[in-house]
């Protein structure tokens, strides 16, 4: 959805040089800078939809799955970094997993995870969904 959205953004701009071109105003000065402008709007909004083509769809490339209670993810604790937010808003902790030293996975988890997530430690995480947030449900050390 996001992907059909970009190229028809990204193609209006380039409906506006066709327009200009069609007038004849392309080779005035106004002419000359909308056409860049429009063209450097749809490059930006192309860019992206090539970006959105090309990301992993799923956690499942890293070794994630999805079952009853949520996401499973697993690998070895590279880093965890807690962040305080404002009053009102809840705490996160970015956790960074490692597979085999090869591929890494970055998990945003409400909370304070440091101390059940353990630098080094091989995991299994599960991860469920509450208020639009990640909360650890279950940590298993291997």
């Amino acid at each position: 959805m996001t992907l059909l959205l970009l190229l028809v953004l990204a193609g209006i701009p380039v409906l506006g040089v066709l327009w200009i071109a069609v007038y004849g105003s392309l080779t005035t000065v106004d002419g000359l800078f909308m056409s860049l402008i429009l063209l450097a709007m749809s490059g930006i909004l192309g860019t992206t939809a090539l970006f959105e083509l090309r990301r992993p769809k799923s956690a499942a490339s890293f070794g994630g799955r999805a079952v009853a209670g949520g996401m499973v993810q697993s690998g070895r604790v590279q880093d965890v970094v807690f962040y305080e937010a404002h009053v009102g808003e809840p705490n996160k902790s970015i956790v960074t997993l490692t597979n085999d030293g090869r591929a890494l996975q970055t998990l945003v988890v409400e909370g304070d995870a440091r101390n059940a997530l353990p630098v080094g430690q091989k995991v299994q995480v599960t991860l469920r969904k509450q208020h639009g947030q990640n909360v650890l449900a279950d940590v298993v050390y291997s």
